[in-house]
């Protein structure tokens, strides 16, 4: 595989990323397709094993959403800045304490924002809950699943 084909599947699967904290953009489906186009570019067996195990924890991730609370954080009170510090705190937990600190990150983006919001911390605690509530569970599960797949594909194209 190309270096522009490397490049360009990783794009689509930042889209994706990125798309998961949007409304109305496929975000789960851009980081399976963005797999799915590099293991048909690349056909070697980690890159199956790759698509494979992707197929799956977003399969599983979307029968997890379909039994949580629909995603409605707008109804919730939650305006537009809300899940951009929910997925930068993602994205750094999940960085700095891989894989687990993605549900810390999370909760920490969205108790950062309620805390510059309203000021108070019993506030921001009570908004937090309320916000993860109203659709926070569903977003963190299509997100720490995105970023799973996303994690497996950089590992199996840096060793791979």
């Amino acid at each position: 595989m190309g270096a522009w084909d490397l490049l360009l599947a990783g794009l689509v699967l930042l889209l994706g990323l990125c798309g998961v904290l949007l409304p109305g953009v496929p975000g789960s489906w851009l980081v399976w397709a963005g797999v799915l186009w590099w293991a048909l570019k690349d056909p070697r067996p980690v890159a199956w094993w790759v698509s494979v195990g992707a197929t799956a924890v977003l399969l599983l991730s979307q029968a997890v959403r379909w039994a949580l609370p629909p995603r409605r954080l707008r109804a919730g009170g939650a305006d537009a800045r809300l899940p951009v510090y929910a997925g930068c705190g993602s994205f750094l937990g999940f960085v700095l304490l891989p894989v687990v600190g993605a549900v810390p990150g999370f909760l920490g983006g969205i108790y950062l924002h309620e805390r510059l919001r309203l000021g108070r911390r019993g506030e921001a605690v009570a908004a937090t809950r309320s916000a993860m509530r109203s659709g926070g569970w569903s977003l963190l599960t299509e997100l720490f699943a995105c970023q799973l797949v996303a994690a497996a594909w950089l590992g199996a194209v840096i060793w791979g």
